[in-house]
């Protein structure tokens, strides 16, 4: 049997195919920037102990750089805030999954609302499948852990505030790539790169749609690279 990390490689072409189609029909503005990050700023935050153990997949056990990323849409005329919003993603945030470039799976706990210690495999259609284990919830939030098998390694938050009467949505996430495989089509081809940036803002395009609420400004994606020796 081929390795899982080069099997899974063989996808890629339609990852590439289903982002570039997507965005001949993007519309919403993009405003990107990179900048240089440091590791005191730009760590993920510890994990509580009894949700850390030797299947989860830590950035130290990663390849390449830390890349702490920020994705923030502000939405108007919406009819939910933060807290309805985040009730509806916890129980299910399938709903809000960009149709065929992803979909969340339940793999553990109750079909419910979010509890620490879930689990769930995010499938893409490049490789960048993987499980994650939530390992924080919140009125606002919830973050997720990944695990062995993951082709990341490191954390990644759904988090929502209210501002100013707009409902602020965002997706954060502070890792390294799995492998070695992976650390070269993400941050020398740079193609898991975009295929990703389109999920995460196809995200919160859908979120703004199910908050009732448009996206006032277009979506910020802020990268912070931290290289680790």
């Amino acid at each position: 049997m081929l390795p899982r990390r080069f099997t899974t490689s063989l996808r890629w072409p339609v990852g590439i195919l289903a982002t570039g189609w997507a965005y001949l029909w993007r519309t919403t503005p993009l405003h990107r920037r990179e900048l240089p990050g440091t590791w005191d700023e730009d760590r993920p935050r510890p994990l509580p102990p009894d949700l850390d153990d030797d299947v989860v997949q830590h950035v130290g056990e990663g390849a390449g750089p830390l890349l702490h990323r920020r994705y923030h849409g502000r939405i108007r005329e919406g009819r939910l805030d933060a807290a309805a919003l985040m009730a509806r993603l916890s129980a299910d945030p399938d709903r809000v999954a960009p149709g065929t470039m992803a979909h969340f799976e339940r793999r553990s706990g109750e079909e419910r609302a979010m509890q620490p210690g879930d689990e769930w495999l995010v499938h893409m259609p490049g490789p960048w499948d993987g499980p994650v284990r939530v390992v924080e919830v919140t009125p606002t939030s919830f973050r997720f852990a990944t695990l062995r098998g993951h082709l990341e390694a490191g954390q990644i938050e759904w988090h929502a505030a209210d501002e100013d009467g707009d409902l602020v949505f965002g997706v954060e996430s502070w890792a390294r790539s799995g492998d070695r495989l992976s650390h070269v089509m993400h941050n020398r081809l740079r193609m898991a790169k975009e295929v990703q940036l389109h999920m995460w803002t196809s995200v919160i395009e859908e979120v703004a749609e199910l908050a009732g609420g448009r996206l006032a400004r277009g979506i910020d994606i802020e990268t912070r690279r931290v290289e680790m020796d």
